[in-house]
């Protein structure tokens, strides 16, 4: 079972930068795929980006992409969030997520979940 644990998170003002990080527990977090997700008040759990257990393949939903960027480091068990030109849009609890397998959009699909860490921009 791999455990994780978010940090990285802040206050910023809109159009900076944050780069979260995800540290995993566990043998098996090679052989997971990663995904970040985020919950703003009122709102429900929304798929921001996922990451292939290789690195090889990332994915984005539309409102982040060309903004953030996944990536992981095996060695390190290890994923991370950059995320550039930050919007008042983007204010929310994000949270690290891990599956064995193929990434997903889907949170119910994630068996592994960080506690999450809060992102504010500030207008």
């Amino acid at each position: 079972q791999v455990q994780l644990v978010e940090s990285g998170g802040g206050l910023v003002q809109a159009g900076g930068s944050l780069r979260l990080s995800c540290a995993a527990s566990g043998r098996t977090f090679s052989n997971y795929a990663m995904g970040w997700f985020r919950q703003a008040p009122g709102k429900e759990r929304e798929f921001v980006a996922a990451i292939s257990w290789s690195a090889g393949n990332t994915y984005y939903a539309n409102s982040v992409k060309g903004r953030f960027t996944i990536s992981r480091d095996n060695a390190k068990n290890t994923v991370y969030l950059q995320m550039n030109s930050l919007k008042p849009e983007d204010t929310a609890v994000y949270y690290c997520a891990g599956k064995p397998g193929y990434h997903s959009d889907y949170a119910g699909a994630y068996r592994a979940w960080g506690q999450g860490t809060q992102v504010t921009v500030s207008s």
